[in-house]
């Protein structure tokens, strides 16, 4: 009975997006798991039959959403943690994934987020140098283009940052993308794959639609207005929750789906490719030392950063727009850590 339960768990989770692998044996800890995006995610990640135990911390009601997401009927154990519990949320985790910080709000950008997220980022790091400097780390925490930067820095300065180990999730930009031009084609999005280089916001999200069978006929207006929707995609949530929230239940699903990709990749399985932040020599030379391309996960992390591919004139456009911009979010969150 509970191998067919696991199964169809299984099933389920690829069905929506995620993937299977033969071998289940992994702790996750959530941080940020009592908000908008850490309650929904964790929820994805306890039907997940490749997590064996989530740890859910926040400043408070961590041990609550623990609770209640414990009775699923799934096999992995749940444990919730707050205030001052930090280092035994994080002690032994394999894979920590950072929700934590304020949400947008309408007329908000992902910088007018920063000083409170900065130092919510930079205290999180510190604790994961100390306690789990091994885990593999995927941040959430908006700006991503900013907060991986900072988050990098605490480790540099902790002597325990390894560039092969760290993520700034983008998946979310991959799941619009599919999903908008799947609208525009009538096609059923999990059949269509589009990459996402650059950044996580505005601008420095560049769709490469050209790379994709069901995307590289889109011209003229419908491709300025398809590339607007993708780049500003969490404007349209923002807006229609009226201030009461962004972007948390996609975002939610996102970061799970990216999850079970590192999960998978730890566990063995080849070829595992997903759109990530990471440290990368791609763009290095123009200042921009994070850059999100398609990365190739293994057992350690990052196993290869792909280069662009070739890109059409509108493409190249995009790109010499989104380097600027990215390479000044970076130096934003390296001067946060250095002052």
């Amino acid at each position: 009975m509970f191998a067919r339960q696991v199964s169809k768990h299984a099933s389920t989770l690829v069905s929506r997006g995620f993937a299977s692998s033969a071998r289940s044996n992994r702790k996750v800890a959530v941080l940020g798991a009592a908000g908008g995006i850490g309650q929904p995610m964790s929820l994805l990640l306890k039907s997940d039959p490749l997590v064996t135990a989530l740890s859910l911390y926040d400043i408070r009601g961590a041990p609550g959403v623990a609770a209640d997401i414990s009775h699923v009927n799934t096999h992995s154990t749940v444990k919730g943690f707050e205030k001052d519990d930090l280092k035994d949320a994080l002690t032994g985790a394999e894979i920590i994934i950072i929700p934590a910080g304020v949400p947008r709000k309408p007329g908000m950008t992902r910088d007018d987020l920063f000083n409170t997220n900065a130092s919510i980022v930079r205290d999180l790091a510190e604790a994961v140098a100390e306690y789990a400097p091994k885990a593999l780390v995927g941040i959430i925490s908006n700006p991503v283009n900013s907060t991986v930067p900072i988050f990098a820095e605490v480790l540099k300065k902790k002597g325990v940052f390894d560039e092969k180990r760290l993520f700034g999730v983008t998946t979310l930009d991959v799941v619009r993308a599919s999903r908008f031009l799947g609208e525009i084609k009538s096609a059923d999005p999990k059949d269509i794959n589009v990459t996402v280089v650059g950044g996580h916001s505005g601008v420095t999200i560049v769709p490469l639609l050209s790379q994709t069978s069901q995307g590289k006929d889109v011209t003229g207006e419908a491709y300025k207005a398809l590339v607007h929707r993708i780049q500003f995609g969490g404007d349209e949530v923002v807006q229609a929750k009226a201030g009461t929230g962004s972007a948390t239940l996609s975002m939610g699903y996102a970061g799970a789906r990216f999850t079970n990709s590192l999960i998978r990749a730890m566990n063995g399985e080849s070829g595992v490719i997903e759109p990530t932040f990471v440290k990368s020599p791609l763009y290095e030379s123009e200042g921009v030392e994070y850059f999100s391309s398609n990365v190739e996960l293994g057992t350690e992390g990052v196993k290869k950063i792909n280069p662009v591919g070739e890109l059409s004139s509108e493409e190249q456009e995009l790109l010499k727009a989104c380097l600027p911009d990215l390479a000044k979010n970076i130096k934003k969150g390296v001067d946060f850590v250095k002052a």
